[in-house]
């Protein structure tokens, strides 16, 4: 199934996507559910980031082929850091480049939803707390963040969190083509058989440092193949089976 939220004569609601048309939700998708019989026309409404989150939580150097690109050395454990709920923007929403920073790079990722509240899990268990998985673009002045030597500010500027249009509450995330395009050219192509530490895994070890809410976000880290970002631009992040993340740069 492919959930979605979207934005109809002014009132946001839930839905599951099939094809090109929505059929809502009735109750609430973190928890118990029905999905009406009604088909709403997909171009009929504005699409919305599929969740609201209280946090978001990125993962550093989690692929192979990046922490090379970036002349890292694999880690022994994930390196988290966290970006704030404001940066968050959906599919078709605009990018804004912040005036502080001179090289603004895209990063396409794997993101998980949280299911339900989670704390202390065992990984054994991780995947009966993940709604389901969305493509994510970790958008970063890169610039700020070498001049900072930590990556809060770079991270957390409004519209630096586009996710979306879906979650998949089927997919299998472990084997997945995985891509960036800039203005249709090819940036990123790798698979998510290259993380280093699964979303399982990922959820469970961020579970023990932070309890994680309903719509909670843990976006898995990015392939090699970052470079920036300009005015005019149009960025695609596209995951095998899930879908396309489109958004503007202004």
């Amino acid at each position: 199934m492919q959930l979605v939220r979207y934005m109809l004569d002014g009132k946001q609601s839930f839905g599951a996507l099939e094809g090109d048309a929505i059929r809502p939700i009735k109750g609430d998708v973190f928890e118990d559910f029905e999905i009406s019989d009604i088909r709403v026309p997909l171009s009929s409404v504005r699409l919305l980031a599929p969740t609201v989150p209280s946090k978001i939580v990125a993962v550093g150097l989690n692929y192979r082929d990046h922490a090379i690109e970036m002349g890292e050395e694999l880690p022994e454990y994930p390196k988290i850091f966290l970006k704030p709920s404001t940066a968050l923007i959906g599919p078709h929403d605009s990018i804004v480049l912040p005036q502080s920073s001179r090289r603004v790079d895209y990063e396409a990722e794997l993101a998980l939803v949280v299911k339900r509240l989670a704390k202390d899990v065992d990984e054994r268990q991780a995947k009966d707390y993940i709604l389901g998985y969305t493509c994510f673009n970790d958008v970063t002045a890169r610039d700020l963040q070498q001049v900072d030597g930590q990556w809060t500010r770079a991270k957390s500027f409004d519209t630096f969190a586009p996710i979306g249009p879906v979650v998949d509450t089927s997919v299998d995330p472990r084997s997945l083509e995985i891509s960036c395009k800039v203005n249709g050219e090819l940036k990123q192509n790798s698979n998510t058989s290259n993380l280093i530490f699964g979303p399982e895994q990922l959820l469970s070890f961020v579970s023990h440092v932070m309890t994680l809410l309903p719509g909670d976000v843990i976006a898995t880290g990015t392939p090699s193949g970052v470079g920036p970002l300009h005015s005019g631009d149009t960025v695609e992040v596209i995951i095998e089976q899930i879908g396309v993340l489109t958004n503007s740069v202004v």
